[in-house]
C-alpha cells in the first residue's frame, strides 16, 4: 500500500467512525474559538471549555478583552495554565483586532498570524472551524503522533508534517482530517497505551502492536 493509498483508506474509515467529529472547543463566534484556540495551547479542550464559560459571560467582543484589566484577566484563565503570557496575548490580538480590523476576526492565514500569540496551528483551526476555510492542516500532538504511527510522514517538526498532509488529503477534508485524527487519538489511539487490538485502523497502520 502506498502512503497515497493508505492516507485515503485512513480518511474513509475514520469517516465512518467518527460521523460527527468536530472541534472539541466551545464556542459560537469566531471571535470566541480564536480566544479559546490561544487558550488551548499545552491545556486540554475540557479544561479550556471551564475557563472560558465565565471568561465569554463577561467578555463579548474584542472590545471587551482590551477594557478588561489584566489581573483580573488573568485570575479567569488562570487555571488553563501560563495564565500571565495567555492573558497577555489574548489582550495584544484584541487591541490590534479593534484598531485594524474593526473588532472583527480576519479570515487569511497571513492576518491572523500577525496577531499576538496566533501561530500557523492556530490560525488554521480559526479558518477551517469558524469559517470553513481549508488553508491547511491543524497539527497538534495527536495528528503529530498518528500521522507518524500510520506512516504518513516521517517528519517531526509540525510545519513539515503539515506539508506532507496536504499533499495526501483532498483539501476539502483538510478541516476534517485533523478533526478525525484528534478523536481517534483521545479515543483509541493513545501516546502511551494504544488500543491497538480494537484500533479501527489496524489491518492498515504499518505501527500496530508495535507501539
Amino acid at each position: 500500500m502506498t502512503r497515497a493509498e493508505r492516507a485515503a483508506a485512513v480518511c474513509q474509515i475514520l469517516a465512518r467512525t467518527y460521523p460527527t467529529a468536530h472541534c472539541e472547543l466551545d464556542y459560537t463566534t469566531p471571535l470566541e474559538l480564536l480566544v479559546a484556540t490561544i487558550l488551548s495551547a499545552q491545556c486540554t479542550d475540557k479544561r479550556v471549555n471551564i475557563v472560558t464559560k465565565e471568561l465569554f459571560r463577561v467578555c463579548h467582543s474584542a472590545a471587551d478583552y482590551v477594557a478588561l484589566p489584566q489581573e483580573q484577566l488573568e485570575e479567569i484563565v488562570k487555571t488553563a495554565g501560563f495564565y500571565r503570557s495567555k492573558a497577555k496575548n489574548i489582550r495584544a490580538c484584541c487591541t490590534a483586532l479593534v484598531a485594524r480590523h474593526g473588532g472583527e476576526v480576519p479570515r487569511t492565514m497571513e492576518t491572523l498570524t500577525a496577531l499576538a500569540g496566533v501561530g500557523r496551528k492556530t490560525a488554521n483551526v480559526v479558518l477551517g472551524n469558524a469559517f470553513d476555510i481549508n488553508v491547511g492542516v491543524v497539527v497538534d500532538t495527536h495528528v503529530q503522533r498518528l500521522s507518524t504511527r500510520l506512516g504518513l510522514t516521517k517528519n517531526t517538526d509540525p510545519v513539515k508534517i503539515e506539508q506532507d498532509l496536504v499533499k495526501l488529503i483532498p483539501q476539502e477534508q483538510w478541516t476534517l482530517f485533523s478533526h478525525w485524527l484528534i478523536w481517534h487519538g483521545r479515543r483509541r489511539c493513545s501516546a502511551r497505551k494504544p488500543d491497538c487490538p480494537g484500533c479501527e485502523l489496524r489491518a492498515i497502520c504499518p505501527s500496530a502492536d508495535k507501539v
